[in-house]
């Protein structure tokens, strides 16, 4: 069987609820490996709610399908406050990455409350934002930043994590609407440690499956090099 598209891999999956500190209820989903105990741990941050971004969005939906089966991780997907999903709707209402600060500690709590291992934030577009405003806060080994725009993570914001232990990985698109290679290299340039990765004909939504396959691979790459290349196929009887 070709993985593409929906392919949904074995895991054990649990639908999660995260209690945030102002009393909210998030809804959210884990996916483990299914046999093993995992060697690392996504905390996903999904795109924009108000522009149609959720725990289902693409790329993390693909992460949870298919990392836990082909590179041993825990993917660790939620709705953000006010944001609806198949999975249900998170309490609360948007507020433009300021209380999602909540949302991220609440997840990392579930991480601790777990004992999930080495745990990173993988955001994407306004997920990049709450992972360069919030994860200094938190037992994090780095971020990865998929499409970052940076309209709410000021200069200063990125500009503290010069100096972190912690890595930042950086997956800008060729072709993206909001925050191009050079541009990109230039705004993130105060942290000289930070990799910053162009993708060639990469688009911020990662449509397709060669685009998928680019940023999972890039993600398996900071966190799990071992598991390298991903296979494109799977044994139904393995």
């Amino acid at each position: 069987m070709e993985i593409r598209g929906p392919v949904l891999l074995p895991a054990r999956r649990e639908e999660i609820e995260l209690r945030t500190l102002d009393d909210l209820t998030l809804v959210g989903e884990l996916a483990l490996p299914e046999l093993a105990d995992p060697v690392a741990t996504l905390v996903t941050l999904h795109p924009l709610p108000t522009a149609g971004g959720f725990m289902d969005s693409h790329i993390l939906r693909k992460a949870a399908a298919r990392l836990p089966a082909l590179a041993d991780l825990a993917v660790l997907r939620f709705n953000t406050r006010g944001t609806t999903s198949p999975r249900g709707t998170s309490e609360g209402a948007f507020d433009g990455g300021r209380a999602e600060a909540f949302d991220v500690a609440a997840a990392m709590d579930l991480v601790r409350e777990r004992n999930l291992p080495r745990p990173w934030l993988v955001g994407w577009s306004f997920g990049t934002e709450l992972a360069l405003k919030y994860g200094r806060d938190h037992d994090i080994e780095g971020v990865i930043l998929l499409s970052p725009p940076l309209h709410r993570a000021t200069a200063d914001e990125v500009a503290a994590w010069a100096g972190d232990p912690r890595r930042m990985v950086v997956v800008v698109p060729e072709l993206d609407d909001y925050l191009r290679p050079d541009e990109a290299r230039e705004r993130f340039a105060a942290v000289p440690d930070a990799t910053l990765i162009a993708v060639e004909g990469g688009k911020h939504l990662w449509v397709g499956e060669s685009q998928t396959r680019r940023v999972l691979t890039e993600i398996v790459a900071a966190v799990n090099p071992d598991a390298l290349p991903l296979p494109t196929e799977w044994d139904d009887e393995a």
